[in-house]
């Protein structure tokens, strides 16, 4: 934390949840739903939709864990970077370039399936040079950027699920109201026809059905706002996904003679001719055919732009060339992308890109056993700037009951698909020896896990992961601007040393917390001289966290002229560095993640190029604290003689009624600061600075005249 943290090569962020939620959907819905309900079908009977409901809760231990790591490490690469950075470079290499061929591949096989489903509008249309066309259009758009790829997303999974609730509307109707109770029953007869092994098999075969939930992964570096989009927007795919393949294969189900929908590989259109008595057949099997063609190009965009991000990112840790780390005009990954589009082209026109992407399925499963082991590993690092804004719940059973039936799913798919698994692993581990390991010197969290039984670690990872909690920045429920409002202010003589400052903010530290001044006092000392204080840009930051306090409190220093502060380098050696501003913070040792939030955003405002000079030339110190609070959380009401605040002037704080969220963080009266009681009383001229959540200071705003 002690440097800027800028890096003109990063990602934008310009995804926000419905762009989660699409992307997430788009990936899962294609073969699984317009292809595989009949084949599922010959393996297990009408029970098949239990299979799906079945598989949609085999997902969740995943689910919850690339939530988890999304959040705590939102980078490009998904499962690459999760895995590099908890496993090592070994495992990371074997986890980028395996899922990146085997999404490529599944990619590829979405694109061929859309000619399925194309020969209900043009039967003669050469398939493969379609998708090859199709491919190239993809890259394209995903050149020109995530906003316009997400755009076309949005778009395609929107006519999705508007075309799949109609057909589960009317197909419930059918069911219920115009198929006889007997034709029904007998649909559902021999409901486990090849028993509870052939209905376990269904399941690991459907499963691959959901298993693109968590490619949104992969682009969470682009994603605002990721400790709640990220999984907010997973839980609300995977639940609108699963309603709607349980019912959904249940109405083909009852609608469709079980011989055959066990031949059929168009399934929901044929479904759909028999419930069309009002609407002409045509036009139905039309509307179903246009929402396979939006699900398979739904899943062929995002495969590509997924996929594209794990050479981008490998390629940032020198695990494959590094051009392909190299944004373009657009500001997106544009080698990344074309290698993508070629590799697809190729297995389009070379391979049978339909059975290796049902083996490819096996590593997917093989991926999550990893990445669940991976949480493991994550928590019990003790890395403290391990912060995920979501945490996976039932932990650490749900990882432990993620790895068992994934192992057990994989061994379901028989030995072909094992082998397949093996071989991709040995492909990478040769690249990795070959290629990668002169390249890189590093090691995973698990190094962390290790050095507690008295092996090794590796400190750069915990100052990559404050560079990563910088970039998220604060929680909705971090009290920074409430700590801001209540620090004491301290302005710097020109005989005052960094030492005066400690001393003086340790005696007021110590009226508050009831600890001794000359104990935080030494702490604070020893910190700055074994390079514990970070000093960068004119500013620095000394802290420590304590046991048995309740608050993070705060002391704010300023220096027009500057003092010196020596501090620790690099090589060890003590330097002086002139510093403007110090800020001393003490938080509570219960929550070092909230400590580290608040020092990032420390960091931050220091970074911006203006800060120092606006710091020094700020009137007061109520100029000051607005210049550090996050200005969408404040806002300054003006008390005066006329307008709707007037109303105010002679009250107690104690006796107005702010809407609930809301705190008087200060009064600038004049030329003086005051820190607000319940019994301060407002004045005519008084400028109240008023913090909350936006939403809630919106009220005030259409209540009072502000600044």
């Amino acid at each position: 934390m002690a440097g800027g943290f800028g890096d003109k090569g990063k990602l934008k962020k310009e995804l926000g949840l419905f762009d989660v939620y699409a992307i997430s959907t788009g990936a899962m819905f294609s073969s699984g739903f317009f292809l595989l309900p009949g084949l599922a079908a010959a393996m297990t009977g009408p029970s098949v939709f239990l299979a799906y409901l079945c598989a949609g809760f085999l997902i969740l231990p995943a689910m919850f864990s690339m939530a988890e790591l999304s959040t705590a490490l939102p980078r490009a690469g998904g499962s690459y970077f999760f895995l590099d950075r908890s496993l090592g470079p070994m495992v990371g290499t074997i986890g980028g370039l395996g899922t990146y061929l085997a999404l490529a591949l599944k990619t590829a096989f979405a694109l061929i399936g859309i000619g399925a489903y194309l020969a209900f509008f043009f039967p003669d249309l050469p398939i493969k040079p379609v998708a090859c066309g199709l491919t190239t259009a993809f890259v394209a758009i995903n050149i020109m950027g995530a906003k316009e790829t997400a755009g076309l997303q949005r778009i395609l999974v929107s006519i999705l699920v508007a075309v799949l609730a109609f057909f589960i509307v009317q197909g419930l109707f059918e069911v219920g109201f115009t198929q006889s109770r007997e034709d029904t029953v007998a649909r559902f007869s021999d409901f486990f026809s090849n028993g509870i092994e052939g209905f376990v098999a269904t399941i690991g075969f459907v499963f691959v059905s959901y298993a693109g939930l968590t490619k949104v992964a992969s682009v969470a570096e682009e994603i605002k706002n990721p400790d709640r989009n990220i999984p907010l927007g997973m839980m609300i795919s995977l639940v609108s996904t699963t309603i709607i393949y349980v019912v959904g294969v249940f109405i083909v189900v009852a609608l469709m003679d079980s011989t055959e929908l066990q031949e059929s590989l168009t399934p929901i259109a044929d479904t759909a001719k028999v419930f069309t008595e009002w609407m002409p057949q045509s036009v139905i099997v039309g509307l179903i055919a246009i929402s396979a063609l939006a699900a398979f190009a739904s899943t062929g965009n995002a495969g590509v732009m997924a996929s594209s991000r794990y050479p981008y990112a490998m390629a940032k840790d020198n695990l494959v060339p590094e051009r392909f780390s190299k944004l373009g005009k657009f500001g997106t990954p544009t080698s990344a992308v074309l290698l993508t589009g070629g590799m697809m082209i190729f297995f389009i026109l070379a391979l049978d890109a339909s059975k290796i992407a049902k083996l490819a399925s096996a590593f997917q499963l093989f991926i999550f056993v990893l990445i669940n082991i991976a949480v493991i590993v994550m928590r019990e690092s003790k890395i403290k700037a391990y912060d995920p804004g979501y945490k996976s719940p039932l932990y650490p059973w749900m990882q432990i009951a993620g790895i068992i039936l994934s192992l057990i799913l994989i061994i379901s798919m028989g030995w072909l698909a094992v082998l397949f698994t093996i071989g991709i692993i040995m492909f990478c581990l040769i690249w990795y020896i070959k290629y990668a390991r002169p390249r890189v010197n590093r090691d995973g969290a698990i190094g962390h896990w290790f050095q507690r039984l008295g092996e090794r670690r590796y400190d750069g990872l915990e100052y990559e992961f404050r560079g990563i909690m910088k970039e998220k920045g604060l929680r909705s429920d971090d009290p920074f601007n409430e700590v801001v409002g209540r620090a004491h202010f301290i302005e710097i003589n020109e005989i005052d040393t960094f030492e005066d400052i400690i001393k003086e903010a340790s005696e007021i530290f110590s009226r508050k917390l009831d600890i001794p001044a000359k104990e935080l006092e030494k702490r604070f000392l020893e910190g700055t001289r074994t390079g514990a204080t970070p000093v960068s840009h004119g500013a620095a930051l000394p802290h420590m966290h304590l046991p048995g306090i309740s608050a993070p409190e705060m002391v704010i220093a300023r220096s027009v002229k500057g003092i010196n502060v020596e501090v620790c380098d690099i090589m060890g050696e003590e330097v002086e560095q002139k510093t403007h501003a110090i800020f001393l913070l003490i938080s509570p040792e219960e929550d070092p993640g909230q400590h580290l939030r608040m020092l990032a955003e420390l960091a931050n405002k220091i970074d911006s190029d203006d800060f120092i000079e606006n710091w020094k030339d700020s009137s007061n110190s109520a100029h000051l604290k607005r210049i550090l609070m996050n200005e969408s959380r404040y806002f300054i009401l003006k008390v005066n003689d006329e307008g709707s605040s007037k109303d105010l002037i002679g009250k107690s704080l104690a006796s107005i009624k702010l809407p609930e969220g809301c705190l008087v963080a200060m009064i600038h009266r004049g030329k003086q600061v005051i820190i607000p009681r319940g019994s301060t009383v407002l004045a005519a001229g008084d400028k109240v600075i008023v913090i909350g959540e936006p939403l809630i200071l919106e009220k005030l705003r259409e209540d009072y005249d502000s600044e």
